[in-house]
């Protein structure tokens, strides 16, 4: 039974408990994904009522175009952030490295759960096994539907050709491994773990070769900003760790607007790299303490009221400073160039 904007259900014993609703994307993964933090929620809260609600997003339904032609930011999130704000859903489960910087009005991220490897993973042609990057033939074509990658690769790897492949992991694979087109593919380890095909991965993809996407490796589960129980409820999911890390790597991104940690032109032959290192607590006292927080205040989109503020305060500084730190080397200008050049595309 609906009342207001909730939905209710009544059991066999009379009692009437509300019906938490997750929104979801309808690809394997991200069902696998949601199940596991549905699966989470469950055994914490064994008589709370689950409901997944999955539907079509802008990026799903566009596969013949490379993503960063459509110039859509929320192209995995929309529609479901619309369905979350027309009270259909009251929670959301997504990719975090899908997630902007900058959340629209009234919605935050309740929790990010622990991280899986954030790393890139290469994913070869059966023709090619047992070889690497390295080693594959000159003008070998790789296929990514991410500039991040194949700016970094074609840097580090200019013997090869980069083409875009749309598509979910079951779609990318399937072109890969029944035509001839690409000698490999690049996808995040996280998911080829997560669907259970570790097996496919040749190589893991280190950060001098490849560094990953902000957020990479985890998810994180949106909600209604003013929803205070359904907030609470999910802040447990947070993990101490990749809330900070992540927080880090947001504040970086809205910063710097693309890449963690380094600027590249699409040719790769123009870059900068930093690193640059804090500490996110002030002693081990401080860390086990669960500080509480305004539940509005949000550091880039994150609501985590029970880490450190003071260690969310220097996880968003650390962010910003190493993107001004490569705006002061002429990140700008490198971006600049790159955006044009794929704009004329």
């Amino acid at each position: 039974m609906e009342e207001g904007p909730y939905k209710y259900i009544r059991e066999g014993n009379g009692k009437v408990s509300r019906v938490i609703r997750i929104g979801t994307r309808k690809s394997q993964l991200a069902r696998i994904q949601t199940d596991s933090v549905a699966d989470r929620l469950k055994e914490l809260y064994p008589d709370v009522h689950l409901e997944i609600v999955a539907m079509s997003t802008i990026g799903d339904k566009i596969l013949d175009t490379a993503l960063s032609k459509i110039g859509e930011k929320s192209l995995f999130t929309k529609e479901l952030e619309n369905a979350l704000e027309r009270n259909e859903v009251d929670l959301v489960v997504h990719s975090l490295k899908d997630l902007p910087t900058t959340l629209p009005p009234g919605f935050t991220i309740g929790a990010v759960l622990k991280r899986e490897n954030p790393h890139d993973a290469v994913v070869l042609h059966p023709n090619n096994a047992g070889k690497t990057l390295e080693t594959l033939p000159e003008k070998s074509v790789i296929g990514t539907s991410s500039l991040r990658r194949a700016a970094q690769l074609k840097k580090r790897f200019p013997h090869l050709e980069f083409r875009d492949i749309r598509g979910n992991l079951n779609t990318r694979l399937k072109k890969l491994d029944e035509k001839q087109d690409f000698a490999a593919i690049i996808l995040a380890a996280a998911g080829l773990k997560r669907m259970g095909w570790e097996n496919r991965i040749s190589t893991i993809l280190e950060p001098e070769d490849c560094m990953y996407a902000v957020g990479q490796g985890a998810l994180a589960v949106e909600v209604r900003a003013r929803d205070a129980d359904i907030l609470e409820m999910v802040s447990v999911l947070h993990d101490p760790e990749t809330v900070l890390r992540c927080i880090a790597e947001r504040a970086f991104l809205r910063r710097l607007l693309y890449l963690t940690g380094a600027v590249y032109s699409l040719d790769g032959s123009d870059s900068l790299k930093e690193t640059m290192q804090t500490s996110t607590a002030a002693d081990d006292k401080v860390l086990q303490s669960l500080e509480e927080v305004d539940e509005q205040v949000q550091r880039v989109g994150v609501t985590a009221s029970k880490i450190p503020s003071d260690a969310q305060d220097r996880a968003e500084r650390l962010g910003m400073e190493l993107a001004d730190l490569l705006l002061s080397k002429g990140a700008k200008e490198i971006l600049t160039v790159a955006r044009q050049l794929n704009d004329s595309r």
